[in-house]
């Protein structure tokens, strides 16, 4: 339970006159409170008012293990034929008499904000508390970088899995589910996101998804994945040969390449995030491939694997120490090869410090 960032935001309540907050989005319940659940369809939400102790309402099948999993505070729940909106509102009138509540604005549905709405009339949910969340979860502590550290080494080890399992004609789910086997029979308990592997002109497609696509020699594969190690996530991509690759799919990853080395090496605090991003579109677009690389340079991460910030043109938020964020260029030629490198890690004094290892050269399998 972080109960240092619990105080931080009932003084931002306190401060703006609000009489508490309204959280629905399960990973800040998760990284608030220490208790990690993703509800599906059902209520969970985490009431912080100002002039009483914090509470967990969600479903009556979750309340022990929330009360197991070191949250000190009250718990609530509601069975699946109730109205959890009713109920829920029973359980905030007795922990405050106060009326005018912050709510996720982009997380809440409209559909969910009118049941409240309807549950409690007499009260108001015009504040959005997302900026300020944000904030919070932006800077990580010493003890939040280690399990990041830790979660880098696990992405390094699926990545030597599924090297490994590079073979002519296999597929690429094959190879997701080696490696995930693999990880897994070794502790790691998921990975942060579905692991993706795309196979030459497939990885064209930044935002394709693994296949039944068989490997071919002279080939690249682009594996983007990471893991949920000790609560935190990891994130990173490397993109490989299989067999002697064109000279063209040479190119596009040597020009890759370059643009994450110089956005790492160049990565300073007190630039910004704006800055940054131009850094490696500006090695991409004067190799002439500036139309290609068609995405942000990178986000955030932490306990969930896309956190604010957005390392992108027009952000104008300075780096500072304790941030962590993705640098991610990539280029994506339709019908020749898609390449991104990816390391995700933490602004230090003396720069950014990558969470993962693994080499980031054309590796030829």
């Amino acid at each position: 339970m972080n109960t240092e960032k619990i105080a931080a935001l009932t003084t931002w309540l306190e401060t703006s006159s609000l009489s508490g907050a309204i959280l629905t989005n399960f990973h800040d319940i998760a990284y608030l409170s220490g208790f990690e659940s993703d509800p599906i369809e059902r209520v969970l939400a985490l009431v912080i008012v100002t002039d009483n102790v914090p509470f967990i309402f969600g479903p009556a099948l979750e309340v022990n293990s929330i009360k197991e999993s070191g949250w000190h505070y009250p718990a609530f729940g509601y069975e699946d034929q109730e109205n959890p909106w009713e109920i829920l509102t029973q359980h905030i009138k007795a922990h405050t008499n106060g009326k005018h509540f912050a709510i996720e604005g982009d997380n809440l549905t409209v559909t969910r904000l009118r049941e409240l709405k309807k549950a409690f009339p007499e009260a108001t949910f015009d504040a959005d508390v997302t900026d300020q969340i944000n904030h919070l979860r932006l800077i990580k502590t010493p003890a939040e970088i280690k399990h990041m550290l830790a979660a880098g080494r696990d992405a390094d080890r699926a990545f030597n899995f599924g090297f490994e399992a590079l073979a002519e004609n296999v597929s690429e789910l094959e190879i997701v589910v080696e490696l995930e086997y693999q990880l897994k029979k070794t502790g790691v308990p998921a990975m942060s996101f579905d692991t993706l592997l795309q196979f030459g002109d497939h990885a064209a497609d930044p935002h394709g998804s693994t296949s039944t696509r068989r490997l071919k020699s002279g080939e690249l594969a682009l594996f983007d994945l990471g893991t949920i190690t000790e609560g935190y996530a990891s994130d990173a991509t490397r993109t490989v040969a299989f067999g002697n690759v064109s000279d063209k799919a040479k190119e596009i990853h040597a020009v890759t390449l370059e643009a994450q080395h110089t956005a790492q090496d160049k990565a300073k605090i007190g630039m910004t995030a704006s800055d940054l991003d131009a850094v490696a579109r500006d090695v991409i677009t004067k190799a002439g491939y500036g139309e290609y690389f068609s995405h942000r340079l990178g986000h955030g991460l932490g306990t969930s694997v896309h956190e604010f910030p957005s390392i992108m043109a027009g952000n104008n938020l300075e780096l500072q120490e304790g941030m962590v964020f993705s640098i991610e260029p990539g280029i994506y030629i339709p019908g020749v090869a898609g390449v991104r490198i990816e390391d995700s890690g933490y602004m230090s004094k003396n720069g950014f410090v990558s969470f993962t290892e693994t080499p980031k050269d054309l590796l030829q399998f």
